[in-house]
């Protein structure tokens, strides 16, 4: 019952924590009646546990005092026999009667500590179950990892990434293969593009690299391994990506940054954000760099938090970059800016870039076209465009 009262209690909260970061939009649709009733229900359903609960907790104290109190009149109507009878003094009675108060205290302090006790169990339990759980990715072996950039690049002859026949299903659709059969090799250094229409597979592709995902099927390379035999955190330091809904912490500009690299220095962070053109923006904030960005960056504009996030991921400097539609959130002149940033930083590094406005992929080294999870074209954008294709159909579309 504490256990059921606790998650009712945990849903309530879930529940107000996820409209009051979407208050706009339930203001936006009107929406308030609507929210508040399913407030009013959710708490009910939690007071309604917590009764329950409240009501067995209130039977065993009882439980516990009425036996506490029986021992002391079982105590008082033996002793007082006896006195009668002779068989003991009042003295004798006086001091089992002690005794029997004493004990009783104890046990009702028992009975509470153990109500106390049941009721972080419920809490416990759970904790355990989570404590316990086993990681399902396996972990390779503790291999020594080069630390820098230019090792990697010292092995220019590596395909960066390379998928092998790799399909994959998701658990809630086994039937479907958003990855069918995918085989594509990015050489190291290289700048690859990946378009096609939304469903066709390019933000799974990147969850796979990144091992939120297992391959159902075939083999995924980093860096001439096998990804199963990276350690997973090594395999992820390898990797820096700039999503396509940025996350802003609700901290300073300064802090959002770092954490790209926790030890960096000032005069690092204060780079990445003049290359990711953040520096201007976050100049113009009333403590600069030391500015708090609000609860998920609600002081900031859609593009300006996506730049904080490019930053960010300029400050890892990894040798293989993400990015996830990285100037989706941006106008014409921050894309350009963007873009200007991203053609001083990619070259000589690995990059995969998802991309639905084609005008972002133009300088890619190679552009993949995908489509039900396989990669139907490839080849530069001139090429693309004089095939009757997927890309021509896209490319007309945006460019008519």
């Amino acid at each position: 019952m504490s256990r059921a009262s606790q998650d009712k209690v945990a849903d309530t909260s879930a529940m107000a924590g996820e409209v009051l970061n979407a208050i706009t939009t339930v203001q936006a649709f009107v929406r308030e009646p609507h929210e508040q009733k399913r407030f009013n229900a959710a708490v009910e359903m939690a007071f309604s546990e917590a009764k329950k609960r409240i009501k067995m907790r209130s039977l065993l104290t009882a439980t516990a005092i009425v036996m506490a109190f029986a021992v002391i009149v079982f105590v008082l109507w033996i002793g007082a026999r006896q006195v009668t009878a002779g068989a003991i003094s009042l003295g004798e009675l006086t001091q089992f009667v002690l005794y029997a108060v004493l004990i009783a205290g104890s046990i009702g302090a028992l009975s509470e500590t153990w109500g106390d006790l049941q009721r972080a169990a419920g809490a416990t339990e759970r904790l355990v179950e989570l404590m316990q759980a086993e990681p399902a990715l396996a972990s390779g072996p503790q291999a020594t990892v080069p630390q820098t950039t230019e090792a990697f690049h010292a092995k220019a002859h590596l395909e960066a990434v390379a998928f092998k026949n790799v399909t994959f299903a998701y658990s809630s659709r086994p039937d479907f293969l958003a990855i069918n059969h995918l085989t594509l090799s990015v050489p190291q250094g290289a700048r690859y593009a990946l378009v096609g229409p939304s469903g066709a597979g390019k933000s799974t592709l990147f969850a796979m690299l990144l091992r939120f995902y297992q391959p159902t099927t075939g083999q995924i390379d980093i860096f001439g391994r096998d990804i199963t035999q990276w350690p997973v955190h090594e395999l992820r330091n390898l990797i820096g990506i700039v999503p396509q809904e940025p996350v802003i912490f609700a901290s300073s500009a300064m802090e959002n940054i770092r954490y790209g690299r926790l030890d960096a220095t000032d005069q690092e962070v204060i780079a990445a954000a003049q290359t990711a053109h953040a520096h201007g923006f976050i100049s113009d904030l009333p403590q600069g760099y030391d500015s708090f960005l609000g609860e998920r960056g609600v002081r900031l504009s859609g593009g300006q938090k996506q730049r904080i996030s490019i930053a960010r991921a300029i400050l890892k400097n990894p040798p293989l970059l993400l990015l996830d539609e990285a100037t989706s959130a941006l106008d014409a002149e921050s894309e350009r800016e963007v873009q200007l940033a991203l053609d001083s930083v990619l070259p000589g590094r690995t990059s995969l870039t998802i991309a639905h406005r084609l005008a972002t992929v133009l300088r890619a080294d190679r552009i993949l076209v995908l489509e039900d999870g396989a990669v139907v074209e490839q080849g530069k954008h001139e090429e693309l465009i004089t095939q009757s294709g997927l890309y021509a159909r896209l490319a007309k579309l945006q460019f008519a």
